[in-house]
């Protein structure tokens, strides 16, 4: 039997802590106070751009001379004056992409250096803020290619920042003389500028050589075209733009924590930089929770970052999915304990859902459905099997980005069911 008690805390838990690293506070407290002398243009760029942007132009002492929200479908929520709201493709950009990045070049293009690009970015902005310097359906490709074979966003970042017009520091070259105000919300491990969303306003370190690099571990099919962006240096510098970083995993993190603990659990936060493939995630979660000694008491232990899955088969899932299920495995016939894994933004790989949940009895609910939980990986179809047993988590777009989340909860003393 499955623990409804544990799924409800579970539940609460990631609940809560998306709902802390919501942007609306933090928008407002980087921006407040600060007064620009010359005309505001604003672009937002990301999952949460539509929620950053809607905050912004609520609390600036000037209304915007013009602006541009490029964010995920679904993610528009009502108009904001003064911008026109563009939703695009994502993981895989698409013609709206292209066509949103275009309306915000042109409202940045000619500025002067009284002028401010108040610039909003969240997760998400690699594939929503493009303009390729290849063909679109190569770019797609490429793409592609790098999320079947298990590229970490590091990686993915180094290839296509170079094969962009505007990554890698190039829209904010593409300002000057104007100042640019970035404003960060960021979902990557460390919080690197140049890699968030690619880095479009910042100075970019990567090399020539690690793209090339990347190129032959992945052993990426390349146009000559693709490969000469390859050897295309980036800029090196920013000195037009002050950046302020709003908000990260850890916040998320800290915020599940405080969440456990007015459930009467006793929190650990294990890693705020989980990386990986996302099953060996699942495992390792579930037999630390194991692991623990049978008089814990209740115990939350947490774990935020991003993991990867390297796509096997033709099935359906997404990261957290993938290490709930995992867990799933390892957690079979155990009573007291559950794992949940949720992605902040609320789309979890190109599904409807946030995440998935797990405890003792989803193994044994599974193969009452004659499904093996090894045979669903190899097919990489994690969402149909926890759709069969009700444990996907779908909270819907929620407004932010900043990682994933998964909570593994004990309750009571380990036992056989």
């Amino acid at each position: 039997m499955m623990d409804h008690i544990l799924r409800k805390d579970a539940e609460a838990i990631v609940r809560a802590a998306i709902a802390a690293v919501r942007p609306d506070e933090a928008v407002w407290r980087a921006l407040a106070g600060l007064r620009f002398p010359g005309r505001v243009f604003l672009v937002s760029v990301g999952k949460a751009g539509w929620q950053m942007a809607h905050a912004a132009v609520r609390c600036l002492n000037t209304p915007i001379a013009g602006g541009v929200v490029l964010t995920k479908y679904g993610h528009v929520m009502g108009e904001i004056p003064g911008a026109a709201c563009c939703e695009a493709g994502h993981p895989v950009p698409d013609g709206n992409s292209f066509q949103g990045t275009q309306a915000a070049l042109d409202l940045t293009e000619g500025l002067l250096p009284s002028d401010t690009v108040l610039f909003l970015l969240s997760g998400g902005g690699s594939a929503l803020f493009e303009k390729p310097l290849i063909p679109a359906e190569e770019l797609r490709d490429i793409t592609e290619q790098l999320l079947v074979c298990g590229a970490d966003i590091v990686e993915m970042n180094t290839v296509r920042k170079r094969l962009s017009a505007v990554k890698g520091g190039r829209f904010a070259q593409w300002c000057a003389p104007a100042r640019v105000e970035a404003v960060i919300l960021s979902d990557i491990v460390g919080d690197p500028l140049d890699m968030i969303a690619s880095g479009p306003a910042a100075a970019d370190p990567s090399t020539c050589s690690q793209a090339r690099a990347v190129a032959k571990k992945y052993r990426l099919r390349l146009s000559p075209a693709a490969r000469a962006c390859l050897e295309m240096e980036t800029p090196k510098s920013a000195e037009n733009v002050r950046t302020q970083v709003i908000g990260s995993v850890r916040e998320l993190c800290r915020a599940a924590a405080a969440k456990c603990e007015e459930l009467g659990y006793r929190a650990e936060i294990l890693t705020d930089s989980l990386g990986g493939e996302a099953r060996e995630a699942g495992v390792w979660l579930a037999r630390t929770l194991r692991a623990l000694p049978p008089g814990s008491g209740k115990t939350a232990l947490i774990a935020g970052g991003e993991t990867v899955v390297h796509v096997t088969g033709q099935g359906l899932g997404g990261r957290n999915q993938e290490l709930a299920l995992a867990a799933a495995a390892e957690l079979r016939g155990l009573d007291g304990m559950a794992v949940i894994s949720v992605g902040s933004d609320g789309t979890d790989g190109p599904t409807d859902a946030a995440g998935g949940y797990a405890d003792g009895g989803v193994c044994g609910a599974l193969e009452a459905k004659g499904i093996r939980i090894p045979d669903v990986l190899r097919r990489s179809d994690a969402y149909h099997a926890l759709e069969e047993v009700d444990c996907l988590i779908k909270t819907g777009p929620t407004g932010t980005n900043v990682n994933d989340v998964a909570v593994a909860l004990f309750r009571q003393c380990k036992g056989e069911a």
